[in-house]
């Protein structure tokens, strides 16, 4: 299994079963994942106006907060995304980081839990 790109403070390896979904179906996948386990679930929907490189998605949970910018097995991640990541790295209680569905559903989960 790939490492996952983390940004900040800790690596975790996280992926979904099929490394052929879209983009698109994925992040529904993930969202799904997150609001079965009481995540409240951000995304902007139509992100053309708004600042570039913001994360897909922003979940809070208690005092946690996930920053996840989410890509297809072969996505790459912008420098704009990158920056935004880092600098959501360095709040306390923020974890940022890139979900890939070539990733283990099972990992996945454990982020989420």
């Amino acid at each position: 299994m790939r490492q996952a790109k983390r940004y900040g403070k800790r690596e975790r390896r996280s992926t979904l079963a099929s490394s052929e979904l879209t983009e698109k179906e994925f992040q529904a996948s993930v969202i799904s994942l997150a609001k079965l386990h009481g995540w409240k679930v951000y995304h902007t929907f139509d992100s053309r106006k708004s600042e570039k490189g913001f994360p897909d998605l922003i979940l809070l949970r208690g005092l946690k907060l996930l920053a996840i910018e989410c890509k297809t097995t072969t996505g790459k991640v912008t420098e704009e995304q990158a920056n935004w990541l880092i600098a959501f790295s360095h709040v306390e209680r923020v974890e940022a980081m890139v979900l890939r569905p070539a990733e283990d559903l099972d990992a996945i989960e454990l982020v989420l839990r």
